[in-house]
């Protein structure tokens, strides 16, 4: 019984990691340059912006 209950926490902290790396993606692929786009920042800004939130996601 105890296996069971690790396993569901492992499969739980696997769909949060999951869930936030999809959150991480659309915000950086979609998201972000609409953003960016509406207020105005320049292309280099939002590719470093973009960066960062890649390197955000991977680290999780």
């Amino acid at each position: 019984m105890n296996q069971n209950i690790q396993d569901a926490a492992g499969d739980n902290g696997e769909m949060t990691s999951l869930l936030l790396g999809a959150g991480f993606a659309l915000a950086s692929l979609i998201l972000l340059p609409a953003v960016a786009q509406r207020i105005g920042l320049g292309s280099s800004l939002t590719i470093a912006l973009r960066g960062a939130l890649m390197r955000a996601a991977t680290r999780l």
